[in-house]
């Protein structure tokens, strides 16, 4: 267990400095202050109250930290969990996304448990560039509302439902509100440009409330449309709807929160390695992750993941241990207790400006132009998963990427893999698949003459699985009657599976049926502990396993074609 769990917080430790420690509390308040805007942004657009997004970054940004496995990741709230959080809400209420996001904390305590942090990382880049993608869409449709302040009503959960409500009430946009949503989008454009020291999205907010303030403009903000907003410490909760049906209903979308979860952590703590020269600890980073998310739920907060942008933030300002982390979720803390009262003065449509930002970047707009020149299984799988976040579920998208990503590799694993089927006597060859490299280039000149006649060599290319075992019946029927000796390569055999297995077992039965003496070549690792398990070696006879087809082709002179110059003589 304590491979798996190691936080790196007692590593980096040793040997801890006062210089080390002041940049850590600098990096921690600076990425409070980049969080503290999108913490109450992303509750309010995920359809819970602003507080609940200060409790998740308070208490899974300090457990991340904690508990992480890597030296600078920053724990919180993101927009990949927008979409599937306000559906949860909407469907379930606020009980149903506290039993979603607890699920999904036990399920990454599993996850890294398993030992799977090494397998995320498998996720095909197509799958995550078109629901990142997708996200990206969705958080920018739902943005529009309180942007423009458009007088629309609650909005439906759909995408294009959301479209014909805009479209029906676009004459009810208010220019007012949609100047000081347009001057904190401005800001957050430009300012960037001339300071990045202070974050551009804390000087729009300000800028924006006290415009708001000042001149009594009628905007609504935080304050008119949450009343009873709680400034105090988050109250310990466990969820009142627990049942079976209920459990049942969510399941499938605490596994999304779980999925997205250990990608996002993942890519992030990838990410920030490059940066600083470390290797974080993937499982123990599932783990962290999962108690972060299991304890935000019980403290009423929403799901939470290593957030890229506040990491890279850590980082640039000076933070190299966890301690940063630790410090950014105190702060936040402090802002809760004290400061909350003023988060009411920022305007609705300054806080869907720092969202419609955060869309813009979360897009990868380049990459998904880029990606449009892959070849077309990938980009089937990337407008697949894209179009099926977009217009209907976050649950249905990543499924489906996963199911039609795996099909397709199966199917190229299948298109490289051949069976090469060569008759000796008449130098002869056919090719199941793609052309190999011939027996000649690999083993030097083989022998041809009427006295190899009966001597049929295969030849197996690639992954020997079910997607390739039909090559390899096909090739099967080129068994005759006035077969002898049957030699099969495989040293470029990577691997086997059963139904492979089936059908290497069904060739072998049909030679012994024919009095066909069987020889392999070559034999790798993983299919020769295959075929020993499965009794197949012990009935062809270890005897008849060599290494190279050379020594194969010698022991054939040796053992048969010697015995019939023999037979003909007398």
């Amino acid at each position: 267990m304590q491979q798996i769990f190691n936080p790196k917080i007692l590593s980096t430790m040793k040997g801890y400095t006062r210089e080390q420690f002041v940049k850590d509390v600098v990096a921690g308040i600076i990425v409070a202050i980049i969080a503290l805007p999108l913490s109450i942004a992303l509750a309010i657009a995920s359809g819970v109250s602003p507080e609940k997004g200060i409790y998740t970054a308070v208490i899974a940004g300090f457990l991340t930290s904690l508990l992480g496995g890597s030296r600078v990741q920053i724990g919180g709230p993101t927009a990949a969990f927008m979409v599937i959080v306000y559906g949860i809400v909407a469907e379930h209420g606020v009980d149903g996304l506290m039993i979603a996001t607890l699920m999904a904390g036990i399920m990454l305590i599993l996850f890294g448990v398993a030992k799977l942090g090494s397998v995320i990382k498998y996720i095909p880049y197509p799958i995550v560039t078109g629901f990142t993608g997708g996200i990206a869409v969705s958080i920018f449709t739902s943005q529009i509302k309180d942007f423009t302040g458009m007088d629309a009503g609650a909005l439906p959960p759909e995408f294009i439902e959301k479209w014909k409500v805009y479209i029906e009430n676009i004459s009810t946009v208010r220019f007012e509100v949609l100047g000081v949503g347009a001057l904190a989008l401005l800001i957050m454009i430009v300012w960037p440009k001339i300071n990045k020291k202070i974050p551009g999205a804390l000087l729009a907010l300000v800028i924006a409330s006290a415009i708001v303030a000042v001149f009594k403009l009628d905007v609504p903000t935080i304050g008119s449309v949450y009343e009873n907003i709680s400034s105090s410490l988050p109250p310990f909760t466990i969820p009142s709807s627990f049942s079976i049906e209920k459990i049942s209903a969510l399941i499938g979308p605490a596994f999304t929160i779980a999925f997205l979860g250990a990608v996002e952590s993942l890519l992030s703590a990838v990410a920030s390695d490059g940066m600083i020269g470390s290797k974080h600890r993937s499982n123990t980073e599932l783990i962290a992750q999962g108690i972060a998310n299991a304890a935000s739920s019980l403290f009423g907060g929403i799901p939470a993941t290593g957030a890229i942008a506040r990491t890279v933030a850590n980082i640039k300002n000076g933070g190299r241990t966890p301690v940063a982390g630790m410090v950014h979720a105190v702060v936040l803390l402090l802002v809760l207790l004290f400061l909350m009262p003023l988060a009411k003065l920022i305007p609705l449509t300054a806080l869907a400006a720092v969202l419609l930002i955060v869309a813009y970047n979360m897009s990868e707009w380049r990459s998904f132009a880029e990606l449009m020149k892959a070849p077309k299984s990938d980009i089937l799988i990337l407008l697949t998963t894209f179009t099926l976040t977009v217009f209907f579920d976050l649950v249905i998208a990543i499924q489906a990427g996963i199911v039609l990503a795996a099909i397709l590799f199966m199917k190229r694993m299948g298109d490289v893999s051949e069976v090469r089927v060569r008759n000796m006597d008449a130098g002869e060859e056919e090719l199941s698949g793609k052309k190999a490299s011939t027996a000649e280039e690999e083993e030097g000149r083989l022998p041809e003459g009427k006295q190899y006649r009966h001597i049929l060599i295969y030849e197996i290319n690639g992954p020997f699985f079910f997607g390739a075992a039909d090559k390899f019946l096909e090739a099967s029927s080129r068994v005759g009657e006035k077969t002898r000796v049957l030699i099969i390569k495989m040293k470029h055999v990577v691997a086997m599976d059963a139904t492979a297995l089936q059908a290497f077992r069904g060739l072998i039965k049909r030679c012994e049926k024919q009095s066909i003496d069987v020889i392999l070549t070559g034999v790798p690792k993983q299919p020769a502990e295959l075929l020993e398990r499965s009794g197949i070696l012990d009935r062809i006879g270890k005897d008849r396993v060599f290494p190279g087809l050379t020594p194969a082709i010698k022991y054939v002179e040796e053992q048969y074609i010697q015995e019939e110059s023999a037979n003909r003589a007398s």
